[in-house]
């Protein structure tokens, strides 16, 4: 995220002497990507983070290809995604690209001591039902229902849920995620005309730092694989840094959504981009207001995108029989729209309740067999009238 945070105690010049109390140095930490003309952060260990006591076993996590080339409209049952035995195991790939996997998880409340990081992707995780703490070695980061948790590619971190009751819709990105370029000025800062601002933005509030030596497991997703490997020091053992690079939460929310006379295009609901997709959030909103205007979505034909839509709350206005946890896959090359009568339904409407998080992406998505064990499959069946 393109601006300026800064959390603990960091020296007044970068690449200095920066020491503890006895006299030792605490161990500086450029973390950042794009090589070192990326955007960047600054971390001061209290112990040394290379130190290796072991390198364990790999496990290949790539997902598989159960339908490559698809053209039908389906519809899934996200809820029906059963709890893993932690975090990790609860993660699901059900669609992906060269760009992104899309996975849902529903991980219990467990005490894991194990830690993370995606060497390979850049992590959006949508908490549709659950609350807890986000450790990172940023901090910690308080989170609940509708926030969106950006972590970008290598930072380590681990989930402390509050409950059982956890719900996540979770898009992992070869490249970073930032906010679209035409809500920024020059200078990186949120125009006044954008969605939201800056102060909607949560960022670590809280360094937990653990001083102690000993033996943590911390699994690295690299190549697509999953390698175990033994640190001597703790991950979250930060005194301070600051930067421009670091995880932070954004609530579905505080997405203000921009509204007109006549029905605007779902870039209009954009929240994030990335290298080959968007990320769009359809929240509760006033309808459009011209006097012969119709609320419901015009069809239109998906020649350049593929669009996933993960519906989180309310009654969306454009279809017939879809809950909470439900997914609609509308690929590239056919027309697609309303469902049957929802269009006259929708005239004379002032507003609607719904929320929904919609990936569009430019390149075909895959499907894993994970999407079709959830799949109705008669939904691309579903605009004939009956």
């Amino acid at each position: 995220m393109p601006f300026y945070q800064q959390l603990g105690d960091i020296p007044n010049k970068r690449h200095v002497q920066f020491r503890k109390k006895d006299g030792s140095l605490y161990r500086e930490q450029v973390f950042g990507t794009a090589g070192f003309v990326g955007i960047t952060s600054i971390l001061y260990h209290y112990n040394n983070p290379t130190m290796v006591k072991e390198v364990l076993g790999s496990v290949d996590v790539r997902p598989k290809i159960a339908v490559e080339c698809n053209l039908h409209s389906r519809k899934l049952e996200g809820f029906n995604v059963v709890p893993g035995k932690d975090y990790l195991d609860s993660r699901v790939p059900i669609m992906f690209n060269s760009d992104l996997t899309i996975e849902l998880a529903s991980p219990p409340k467990i005490e894991d001591e194990v830690f993370y990081k995606n060497s390979d992707q850049a992590e959006t995780i949508f908490v549709h039902h659950g609350s807890g703490v986000l450790e990172t070695m940023f901090g910690n980061l308080v989170f609940g229902k509708g926030d969106y948790l950006v972590i970008p590619k290598g930072i380590i971190y681990r989930f402390k849920f509050n409950s059982d009751d956890n719900r996540l819709f979770i898009v992992a990105s070869t490249a970073p995620v930032f906010t679209p370029k035409r809500y920024r000025n020059n200078f990186g800062q949120l125009l006044e005309n954008s969605p939201y601002c800056e102060r909607d933005f949560r960022t670590p509030s809280e360094l937990v730092v653990h001083e102690a030596l000993g033996d943590y497991l911390v699994k690295i997703k690299k190549n697509g694989l999953i390698h175990d490997y033994i640190y001597a020091a703790h991950p979250f053992d930060v005194v301070g840094w600051d930067g421009f690079l670091f995880p932070y939460a954004f609530n579905i929310k505080d997405f203000e959504p921009i509204t007109g006379r006549i029905h605007l295009p779902p870039p209009t609901h954009q929240t994030f981009e990335a290298a080959g997709f968007v990320i769009c959030s359809f929240v509760p909103r006033l309808y459009d207001y011209h006097p012969d205007s119709i609320p419901a979505p015009y069809n239109h034909s998906n020649i350049d995108s593929d669009e996933l839509l993960y519906y989180v709350d309310g009654d969306f206005m454009s279809r017939v029989g879809v809950k909470p946890g439900q997914l609609t896959l509308h690929p590239a090359g056919i027309v697609h729209g309303p469902h049957p009568g929802t269009i006259e339904q929708s005239i004379g409407k002032k507003e609607t309740p719904e929320t929904a998080v919609m990936v569009d992406t430019f390149k075909p998505l895959h499907l894993t067999q994970q999407a079709l064990d959830l799949e109705y499959p008669d939904y691309y069946k579903s605009w004939v009238k009956k």
